[in-house]
């Protein structure tokens, strides 16, 4: 079935249904008609049975008749009878062979008084009969009602065949709705199907639309958004290549042409242990960029897993991260509160946020910073502010996508990678501008 196309699965359904519905019309069907005409064969010999006895003298009510017990099995619905006296002795009707007779004998010393209902088969076919216990002149009869299965075989045979005629008919009237089921799923899958052979070639410009079945609209608009993800990851990829090149191009160029300046022996401005230097500058920047390149390209990769979360304390993680600033600007008041904050995280992915939060406020702060936190509702409240200048209300939004270029004209990714990593812990990140300065502030 896997290999099966849609239309091929759609008619071996098909098939499969017919062959089920064919298997029970030709096996189950007859057999429980045949049940219900035998409790209706019983019903009618009851019946004859019962206008025979409405009479004084079932012995005069008896009718004559010119057929002969084998005779009946070729008439449709004849019923003959019988009137036994003691030790089975023939009073009146049919004249019957004896081993029916002594086979009917058998049953009637089952009767203790009650009508029985019976059944023999005689040449290959079958007697149903109906022995009643009755009294004629004083005496004790029994009245013996039969009938052959001519009239059940009859009509099962001719209601069976028009079963397989209106089965066949069906078959033919239900081929009209499988062909138009089978196109019916097949177009939207044929146009869904070269909609993924063109995003399998990088191709997602064309928009999909299926119209008409609900299923089929949810499925093109579920199609669409992935298109939108995929145009919207492809531009940020490229924007992401890009951006990249420019950060890398600058220090490689500026590296390349110190070395080739020292190699031919020519300083034109410094000497060599400046140019040293600043080849180990450019190399040190260039390393930062790579490093946050990969590191951001890693949180993509994770954005499907949990971190790794334990208890962690608020100042104390502070504290091990304002060391590695503090030598930067002597000049600048660094304000902390709710050090006794304890919340739940990766602390090394927090780590990394906190150096990114506070690298990106020393560059931008004018006298102080302030770093706190709180709890309230249930969440954590995380907050940096410097009082630097405000950001742009155009930029704000736009501030933790990759490479964004800050009013000092620098690209980077260190607030992507703060959003990404908050994200991964189910919070959210905002930029604020206030009247003394930026905010930015997080809830997890």
């Amino acid at each position: 079935m896997k290999q099966l196309s849609i239309a091929q699965r759609i008619w071996l359904s098909f098939f499969l249904l017919v062959f089920v519905v064919g298997l029970s019309v030709v096996v189950i069907y007859p057999l429980s008609m045949r049940e219900a005409l035998t409790d209706e064969t019983y019903r009618l010999i009851e019946e004859q049975q019962e206008l025979i006895l409405q009479g004084t003298s079932p012995e005069q009510q008896l009718p004559d008749s010119n057929m002969n017990f084998i005779e009946r099995r070729e008439a449709t619905r004849s019923v003959g009878h019988l009137l036994l006296g003691n030790q089975s002795f023939l009073l009146k009707g049919d004249v019957v062979p004896d081993v029916v007779l002594s086979k009917i004998w058998e049953n009637v010393s089952t009767l203790d008084g009650q009508v029985g209902e019976f059944q023999l088969t005689y040449r290959e076919a079958s007697l149903f009969y109906i022995i009643r216990p009755i009294e004629v002149n004083g005496n004790p009869t029994y009245l013996v009602s039969y009938m052959w299965d001519t009239y059940r075989d009859q009509l099962v045979q001719r209601l069976w065949e028009r079963l397989i005629w209106i089965f066949l008919i069906g078959i033919l009237i239900s081929i009209i709705p499988a062909i138009w089921l089978s196109n019916y799923l097949r177009k939207p899958l044929q146009v869904l199907g070269e909609r993924f052979e063109q995003i399998g070639n990088r191709n997602w410009k064309e928009p999909l639309q299926l119209k008409g079945d609900q299923d089929f609209e949810l499925l093109s608009n579920q199609f669409e958004r992935m298109r939108q993800n995929l145009i919207r990851n492809d531009q940020s990829q490229k924007m992401f290549i890009q951006h990249a090149s420019h950060e890398l191009k600058t220090p490689i160029m500026t590296i390349k042409s110190y070395a080739q300046s020292v190699k031919d022996g020519v300083m034109p401005e410094k000497d060599l242990e400046g140019m040293m230097d600043v080849i180990l500058q450019q190399s040190g920047r260039m390393e930062e960029r790579v490093k946050d390149m990969i590191y951001f390209s890693k949180l993509d990769l994770m954005q499907d897993t949990e971190p790794d979360a334990v208890k962690i304390r608020f100042g104390t993680l502070l504290d091990e991260v304002l060391d590695r600033f503090r030598y930067q600007r002597d000049d600048l008041s660094i304000i902390l509160e709710g050090e006794e904050v304890v919340f739940q995280g990766d602390r090394k992915q927090w780590e990394v946020v906190f150096e990114n939060l506070i690298q990106n406020a020393f560059r931008y702060a004018a006298s102080y910073i302030e770093i706190m936190s709180y709890q309230k509702d249930g969440r954590t409240y995380i907050l940096v502010k410097n009082d630097g200048e405000l950001i742009p209300e155009e930029d704000l939004d736009r501030l933790f996508e990759p490479f964004q270029k800050s009013n000092k004209g620098q690209f980077g990714l260190g607030l992507a990678i703060v959003k990404r990593i908050v994200e991964l812990h189910n919070g959210t990140v905002e930029v604020q501008n206030h009247q003394d300065g930026v905010l930015i502030q997080m809830v997890i």
